[in-house]
């Protein structure tokens, strides 16, 4: 005896229902339950349209939420639904017990059983566990498409949604959407069609004798129940039609604002009376996909427009320059048009091999700055004030005079303040006010890897050594641009060795997420010292940056600010190629003016940070002190500047430590034994006590004071006779 014989004798049928082709294929016995005639004796396949005409239009929205469910938690979908005929009255229900089972993408099959229950009976008042009523069910149907077509964010999500709308009772199985291009009628997408079967439809003058163009000329909406009434109002396109197969039609204009923008079709297997339910539902419908499109329209205009901005301000990194290695990255903020005044630049310099071929092995400059604000304006003037630096720069002028003269061009563009009304007769309005920019410009010597550095109020470049150490580079700068005409740009050089990467970046890598500067930093320094950062590496060290900042760790990482402020992004890495020595030194100089001596602190925080790993912790407290009144001395007691040059070099266990402060000034200090209240006076009594080795030598122009420390554990030097110092008479005293 075959299975299919005894699950008909127990009114049991077989079904498979394919989501992906829109296809149902049943036995004899699931046919008849579901009152399909005209398959052949041992079942067939019809269309899922064919299928849920059959469906009572209450139950099929509870339906296919219980399917939905199984789907997501894999396991069975059991339901109860009604049967009803062409006229709408309950045949019988019907209980499925089915499986969904996932294919490719997102699309899935249900393969289960079809049976008929004996109660309750059609026709008797008792409830089922499928209830409702038509009102409710459409309700709910329209509020499920709103949400979901309120949710799609472009064209073609939009009519992936309207493709997948489960209408109570009579859905559609075959859609298109036309857009009107000039006086052209076009399909901009569709469902349930075979692209190569469109032909003329596909495109179509707006004159054509056309439903689809009917509409869009005259703004009401057509139905079409039988074949016969679009045989006989169409005869001219019918033959075009007549092939798809399709029994009911309806177009419906899509309007906003009172503009016919397109027309919605929607096509039926089986015959649509459309009666006014029908016409309320497909009415509501069309509107909600008429104002999607539109918002979908307007945010891909956006995305568009910010990404032909981002394109032209964000320049190509060009040809490899031998030797080195360039990584940018730039993000936008995350509101309005995703455009912003942060930016960066690649600049080949003139005077060198490169100058005509790109970058060669010549010399280039690498800019990136911060103009005030996220908006259009902000990206405009950042456009115009790159455009100003790659002028300067090619015209061979130095980095402190390329900040200066960027500078005065920027003040230039803002004669008027946003208070300032005018009104020169003919047009009356108010200037916008004047904005600033930050920017750290860096000219590079790829032969020797010298970099000089001059800065706009910008954050400062971070350094990571050979060996995985990462400082923060002081270097001096001014005023950020546009402020002051006149402000000087110091320029700082240093020497980026073989193996060592820097870092220049805006601080919206540093800020974002509610970090400040401080914070932001140790976030940053983490990732750089995690990562390798030579050749192809630079490039995931550039997206590691990023996703510290933007990725699913930055929600554990957040600052202690209350505001999570966001900011565009912008970061350049450029990394200097070779092997360095087996013992390159880690090395950091820091020069603290007479009118900064704040800086002492941070000439504090850089030695700490070369010493990051050193053995015993009490030597950095020494030789953190040491430093501290070395820089004092040299601000209190003479009237220039204080330069620090400090070297750990060695190998780990047996580093040595040379820290040199060095100034104008010729006169020598000299010891001195403070008495017990006295304030000054101890600091080259701290060195005798703290320093392995330290001593004064006199140079050219000015002095340099040093000492030495040697890490516990290695071959170091014990600790020497002090050096002796010079004649004390009108000597300064040593504080």
């Amino acid at each position: 005896m075959r299975t299919e014989d005894v699950l008909a004798a127990i009114a049991t049928g077989l079904w498979r229902w394919d989501n992906a082709s829109g296809t149902v294929s049943l036995d004899a016995e699931a046919a008849r339950l579901l009152g399909l005639s005209g398959l052949p004796r041992d079942g067939g396949t019809v269309t899922q349209a064919a299928v849920r005409s059959r469906f009572h239009p209450v139950d099929w929205n509870e339906v296919d939420g219980i399917i939905g469910l199984a789907v997501a938690e894999g396991t069975l979908a059991e339901f109860r639904l009604r049967i009803v005929d062409e006229e709408g009255r309950v045949l019988r229900t019907v209980r499925s017990r089915s499986k969904p089972v996932l294919a490719e993408g997102e699309s899935h099959y249900l393969i289960g059983t079809v049976q008929e229950v004996a109660e309750p009976q059609p026709g008797t008042s008792a409830r089922t566990p499928v209830t409702g009523d038509w009102r409710r069910s459409r309700e709910a149907f329209l509020l499920d498409a709103g949400r979901a077509l309120a949710e799609a964010r472009s064209t073609a999500e939009v009519l992936r949604v309207a493709a997948s709308l489960s209408m109570p009772g009579f859905s559609p199985d075959g859609l298109a959407v036309f857009g009107v291009t000039a006086d052209r009628l076009k399909v901009l997408g569709h469902h349930g069609y075979d692209p190569t079967d469109a032909g003329p439809l596909a495109d179509m003058p707006l004159d054509t004798e056309y439903p689809a163009a009917e509409v869009i000329r005259n703004g009401r909406a057509l139905y079409i129940p039988n074949p016969d009434e679009y045989q006989r109002r169409y005869p001219t396109i019918w033959p075009l039609v007549r092939g798809f197969g399709r029994h009911s039609w309806a177009f419906l204009p899509l309007i906003v604002a009172g503009r016919t923008m397109g027309t919605w079709m929607a096509a039926f297997s089986h015959p649509v009376a459309f009666t006014p339910d029908e016409r309320s539902v497909l009415t509501t419908v069309a509107r909600m996909l008429a104002q999607a499109l539109a918002r979908a329209g307007v945010a891909e205009s956006e995305r568009e427009l910010s990404r032909g901005i981002q394109r032209s301000m964000m320049p190509t990194l060009g040809p490899g320059i031998p030797g080195m290695s360039v990584a940018a990255r730039y993000v936008p903020t995350g509101g309005g048009l995703q455009v912003g005044g942060d930016w960066y630049d690649i600049i080949p310099l003139p005077g060198g091999p490169a100058h005509a071929t790109g970058h060669g092995g010549g010399r280039f400059a690498l800019v990136i700055g911060d103009v005030q604000g996220h908006d259009v304006r902000a990206a405009g003037l950042m456009g115009q004030l790159r455009i100003a630096l790659r002028a300067y720069a090619a015209e061979g002028h130095r980095p402190d005079a390329v900040l200066s003269r960027a500078s005065r061009f920027l003040t230039g563009l803002h004669d008027y303040t946003e208070s300032e009304a005018f009104d020169d007769g003919d047009h009356v309005g108010t200037y916008s006010a004047p904005r600033f920019a930050t920017c750290l410009y860096l000219e590079c010597d790829p032969a020797t890897g010298t970099l000089e550095i001059a800065r706009a109020g910008h954050p400062d470049p971070a350094i990571r050594l050979a060996d995985g150490t990462v400082i923060m580079r002081p270097t001096a700068g001014g005023l950020p641009l546009g402020i002051d005409p006149d402000t000087d740009y110091p320029t700082t050089r240093i020497v980026l060795e073989p193996g060592e990467t820097i870092m220049i970046c805006t601080d919206g890598l540093l800020e974002t997420g509610g970090h400040d500067l401080d914070s932001g930093w140790e976030r940053i320094r983490a990732v750089l010292e995690e990562h390798q950062a030579d050749g192809d590496t630079l490039e995931k060290l550039a997206d590691a940056l990023v996703q510290a900042v933007h990725g699913p760790a930055s929600h554990y990482t957040t600052g202690p600010l209350a505001d999570r402020r966001e900011d565009d992004i912008a970061v350049v890495l450029l990394s200097r190629h070779g092997r360095p020595a087996r013992r390159a030194p880690r090395r950091t100089v820091l020069t603290v003016a007479q009118a900064e001596p704040e800086r002492i602190a941070i000439a504090r925080q850089q030695l700490r940070d070369l010493l990051h790993d050193w053995a015993d912790g009490e030597q950095i407290d020494s030789a953190v002190l040491m430093v501290s009144e070395m820089v004092t001395n040299v601000l209190v007691h003479t009237d220039g500047d204080a330069l620090m040059v400090a070297e750990a070099a060695g190998e780990h266990g047996g580093r040595r430590l040379r820290v040199e402060v060095s100034d104008t000034s010729d006169e020598l200090p000299h010891r001195r034994r403070p008495g017990e209240m006295a304030s000054s006076g101890r600091g080259l009594v701290l060195m005798e006590m703290l320093a392995d080795l330290w001593g004064v030598d006199p140079r050219g122009e000015g002095k340099s004071i040093w000492f030495e420390l040697y890490e516990p554990g290695g071959l170091a030097q014990g600790p020497a006779e002090p050096v002796p110092l010079g004649p004390s008479v009108g000597s300064p005293t040593a504080s």
